[in-house]
């Protein structure tokens, strides 16, 4: 007979042959209208059913999920660190399907957990109940009642609308495709992103030389001779539905192609009445073709942001990821960018200081395994991680890594007052240089090319809705202890703030050195929330 057999912290990941042995989660605190989560552990048998009721109070809202285990095969690199969930897996908890009501389906034999995702509207301290199998658990949730600032980080995963296209099969600009996108943008949003990927052309990203990913291009094109017409209703249109959804920044997609900056995006056009790609992989990027067509599209594309009110949240990329052997082309490209959209912020994730040092980027997004050099030398400090930082131990959000390492970033996000944070994949189904469709609830590691979980936080679910994951939730609530820590410094300053971060630790916190534990991170979220809860009281 399924029973519940306790509660037990979000930061824990349940295998179905995981020992029962977990820590209770009794007791912990939020603020006033923040999203925390909890996990309910169950034991039961493959296929029976679970039948599980709460008493929630008023004022309280409750929304819980069933873990699923999602198979992966390749999940750490060979030169990975040893900061990985111990033993080889098969398959690792990490999707989050909707409960309808109370009750569900057990998928597998031994444990297994639901998610819940809590927020309270109004201050107090709240018992939550809940009840299977004839064992009752309670949860005491505790409400300081502020609410945390606005999110100052600009926070950009970027949004693949290709792969969405290519999953559910609809066209591009498609009654579908529109409102796919909103949807899944609009999680995203509900989750801490506030800036987006915007595909002026298709962006030229993760895609093998000489190939190529489906259309998105939003700017329309008409080539006359060596001039060029723009319209803008695509993009218009785009603006006005990412404003809607809450996103308040616009990364534009890349002018260059990746990993060197040597050619020119996929652009189509309409000439002499009939669509036609006129750049790409045979355009050379120190062309004075495209150099001629940046000129002109720059020239139109500043006057429309400029009367759209978006020039000053506008982000420009040229490359991804140069190498430094690269420097001089990218250089080039660079030159052409800043001469034709100044008055823009221009960013690009790179992680050699060469590149800032000698002036080929303003704004360097460096890797959080190559940030120490930019540490206290650029204005404004940004950081980034992907598929190659699975080791010195930064953080990061692959499957087989314990959940404190990918939520650990939100307090060395505060502690080095960093602006932006860029990651590649909220919803990359493909494979390795867009090679093919890969199956994220069956290929979690895109075709055996990144460690699983690197690609994507959202799976694609029905009538085009997505499907959350613990790695999603887990980042959102590491954006909300950088926005904790944020109102302790309007309350107290950032010394104070720092000295609370780091209250009993050995050596000062870094991206590579900090306690591995859970529950060193959960307390220090407590003695942040106390804090706040102690100075707010005095000003009562």
């Amino acid at each position: 007979m399924a029973r519940l057999i306790n509660i037990i912290s979000p930061l824990e990941k349940v295998f179905h042959d995981s020992k029962p042995d977990f820590e209770p989660y009794a007791e912990y605190s939020a603020m006033v209208n923040e999203k925390s989560s909890f996990q309910l552990l169950f034991s039961a048998e493959k296929g029976e059913r679970v039948e599980l009721s709460a008493n929630i109070p008023n004022g309280v809202s409750v929304s819980l999920s069933l873990v699923e285990e999602i198979p992966a095969g390749f999940v750490r690199d060979k030169n990975a660190d040893d900061y990985y969930i111990p033993g080889v897996h098969p398959a690792y908890p990490d999707l989050l399907r909707p409960l309808s009501g109370s009750s569900f389906t057990a998928p597998k034999t031994g444990l297994c957990c639901v998610w819940a995702r809590v927020c309270a509207s109004r201050a107090g301290s709240f018992e939550l109940e809940f009840t299977c199998g004839g064992a009752a658990k309670t949860l005491r949730l505790d409400v300081i009642g502020c609410e945390l600032p606005a999110q100052e980080l600009i926070y950009t995963n970027w949004f693949h609308t290709d792969c969405l296209m290519s999953y559910y099969g609809f066209e591009a600009f498609s009654p579908e495709y529109w409102r796919c996108t909103e949807n899944f943008l609009r999680r995203a949003v509900q989750n801490g992103m506030n800036c987006v990927l915007t595909p002026l052309f298709t962006p030229p990203l993760d895609t093998k030389p000489g190939g190529e990913r489906p259309t998105v291009q939003l700017v329309g094109v008409v080539k006359n001779g060596s001039s060029y017409e723009f319209s803008f209703e695509q993009l218009d249109k785009w603006v006005d539905m990412c404003r809607s959804c809450g996103i308040e920044y616009f990364e534009m997609s890349h002018l260059f192609t990746q990993w060197g900056a040597r050619h020119a995006p996929k652009i189509i056009a309409r000439v002499n009445g009939r669509e036609k790609r006129i750049f790409g992989w045979s355009t050379s990027a120190s062309g004075k073709r495209y150099r001629l067509f940046l000129e002109q599209f720059a020239s139109a594309f500043k006057k429309y942001a400029d009367k759209k009110g978006i020039t000053e949240r506008c982000l420009i990329h040229v490359s991804d990821e140069p190498a430094k052997r690269q420097l001089r082309a990218y250089q080039k490209a660079a030159d052409t960018v800043k001469r034709n959209f100044d008055g823009f912020k221009i960013v690009d994730a790179l992680s050699d200081y060469s590149f800032y040092q000698n002036g080929a980027v303003r704004c360097p997004i460096p890797a959080t395994d190559h940030i120490e050099p930019f540490i206290g030398n650029v204005p404004e400090l940004w950081a980034y991680y992907c598929s190659a930082q699975g080791k010195k131990y930064v953080s990061n959000r692959f499957f087989a890594m314990p959940s404190e390492r990918c939520r650990v970033i939100g307090a060395q996000l505060f502690k080095f007052d960093v602006s932006g944070f860029l990651h590649w994949g909220y919803n990359f189904y493909y494979t390795r240089f867009s090679k093919r469709l890969a199956d994220p609830f069956a290929e979690s590691d895109a075709g055996g090319k990144f460690p699983a979980g690197d690609s994507y936080v959202v799976y694609p679910g029905n009538d085009l809705e997505p499907l959350d994951s613990i790695r999603l939730h887990l980042f959102a609530d590491a954006v909300s202890d950088l926005r904790a820590l944020r109102l302790l410094e309007s309350l107290a300053g950032r010394e104070e703030a720092i000295r609370v971060l780091e209250e009993g630790l050995d050596s000062p916190l870094t991206f590579s050195e900090y306690p591995h534990s859970a529950k060193w991170l959960l307390q220090m979220r407590e003695r942040v929330n106390e804090r706040i809860a102690a100075l707010t009281a005095q000003t009562k």
